[in-house]
């Protein structure tokens, strides 16, 4: 059993902040790393999205930071997307008291975030482009910044922001204390530890390559102009879903599409505005829309729980986009299901794809009726709801992400401090418009009904609502000897 917060060092008033959220009880990376960090020590930290990290480094940041004057933070963090940054300062304003957290990144207006710094931050939450633009103007001052947090490092470096991310770093106070978090220790992220931490201390948890085989996976054969049709299905079958495109036109426009199809969609992609991405966010983990479409740059800052399918309409541009996407379902203990739309002419590239990611699920026609019985989320229909229930829907994603559930392991964190379980009412009546393929989905009703190809109750496991769900061996009876395969 791990030590509570309070064996840790945490200072009282925090344990009883997150107690108040229901959370009593460290995640790994939390125990083996707050001590280091409450002790001013360099900690280079290897975890994956959700593990708890914002707690990890949060709480030593909150105790231990000095008071900001105008202009001048004293603690920063560094985070590689908006929509992430907002995630950590949401995350450090619950248990941080008095302590003042501030945010900056680009896509909207400078004045709220300039009158923030004018009024003095203790903790200064940022993207590194819309930072340098703070400091050029003489709006923020990081000399005096002596704790400094580089969340998702990883993820930094991909994105191109590591000169910047350097430069920011060369302005701080020579004795700061440098907290890294990222999913990989190599390459880049090697050296930037070299450089710019002190003797580190180093803990890793969770596996390095990011673990896919909880969600099933399913390789559906289908032609170009096929795809609308195919995405309705599956949406209809198994969502809330993630789905990625190439580009920011074709989100918009599958978006509009899904949208004419009865599928309440929303883009979320590097075109649209900060406000948009935000709402469409928050709409999304409200259940007030059913899909968010999205492209591989947006995409890394979507964390969010309960995704139950990922649709991938265009193929990914290599198998480390393919995890990367992937992993937005079947996370924290949860089921999810990721398909893949291959077309005649990409059936060989996605065969090369699956040997690297080890994965060998046949090439099979669409078949939205044994996506249903491979997925464990609940069956929702798809008809619009009231104002009334999108409030009700509003309040309870509110509570969820205030924490205080018991999710996988028996604790109340999602590592953003969520309640796992707390889930929107389900919507009851109607389907989605387009024509049904294989039994997908029944009009009236919001779970497909399975063909006699795709038997349910063979081998079953009960779930919670006590219902006999099929064992993964039946659920994926449909891809075995039988099935149409390339």
């Amino acid at each position: 059993m791990p030590p509570s917060f309070a064996a840790l060092g945490v200072p009282a008033h925090v344990c009883d902040a997150l107690a108040r959220r229901g959370i009593d009880e460290p995640f790994e990376i939390q125990a083996a790393t707050i001590a280091d960090a409450l002790a001013g020590r360099d900690v280079c930290g290897r975890a994956p999205t959700g593990s708890g990290k914002t707690l990890a480094f949060g709480i030593p940041l909150v105790a231990g930071v000095g008071k900001g004057e105008p202009h001048k933070p004293r603690g920063l963090v560094l985070a590689p997307t908006r929509e992430l940054a907002d995630q950590i300062s949401t995350e450090l304003k619950s248990f941080a008291g008095d302590v003042r957290i501030g945010i900056v990144y680009g896509g909207v207006g400078y004045g709220p975030q300039v009158k923030s710094m004018r009024n003095g931050v203790d903790i200064l939450v940022a993207c590194p482009g819309r930072l340098e633009d703070l400091i050029e103007r003489r709006d923020v001052d990081l000399r005096y910044v002596d704790k400094v947090v580089l969340d998702e490092a990883d993820r930094m470096a991909d994105m191109g922001f590591m000169p910047a991310v350097k430069r920011l770093l060369d302005q701080t106070a020579d004795n700061r204390q440098t907290v890294l978090f990222s999913a990989t220790l190599d390459g880049a992220i090697a050296k930037l530890t070299r450089d710019y931490q002190n003797d580190p201390v180093r803990h890793e948890v969770g596996e390095e390559t990011p673990d896919i085989t909880a969600a099933e996976h399913v390789f559906w054969n289908v032609d170009r102009t096929e795809r609308l049709e195919v995405t309705v299905e599956a949406v209809n079958a198994v969502w809330p879903a993630v789905i990625f495109c190439r580009t920011r036109h074709g989100s918009d426009r599958l978006a509009k599409q899904l949208g004419r199809h009865g599928i309440k969609a929303a883009a979320i992609h590097g075109g649209r505005s900060q406000n948009q991405r935000t709402r469409a966010l928050k709409d999304f983990s409200t259940n007030k829309v059913h899909a968010l479409v999205a492209t591989d740059v947006a995409a890394r800052g979507i964390h969010v729980d309960g995704v139950a399918s990922v649709i991938h309409y265009d193929p990914p541009e290599d198998h480390k986009t393919y995890v990367h996407r992937s992993g937005r379902t079947a996370r924290a203990g949860e089921s999810g299901v990721v398909v893949s739309m291959i077309q005649p002419d990409q059936v060989k590239d996605a065969k090369k794809m699956q040997r690297q990611v080890d994965l060998q699920e046949p090439f099979t026609d669409p078949n939205a009726a044994a996506l249903r019985d491979l997925s464990n989320a609940p069956a929702r229909d798809l008809t619009p709801r009231s104002p009334e229930e999108d409030r009700d829907a509003e309040r309870q994603g509110t509570q969820r992400r205030g924490g205080g559930g018991r999710g996988k392991g028996g604790r109340g964190q999602d590592g953003k401090g969520r309640n796992r379980n707390s889930r929107p009412n389900d919507r009851s009546g109607g389907a989605s418009k387009g024509r049904k393929r294989n039994s997908s989905a029944k009009s009236g009703s919001g779970k497909p009904k399975a063909k006699s190809g795709a038997k349910s109750n063979n081998g079953g496991t009960k779930s919670q609502g006590g219902a006999k769900r099929p064992n993964r061996k039946a659920r994926r009876a449909h891809l075995q000897p039988g099935a149409n395969q390339n």
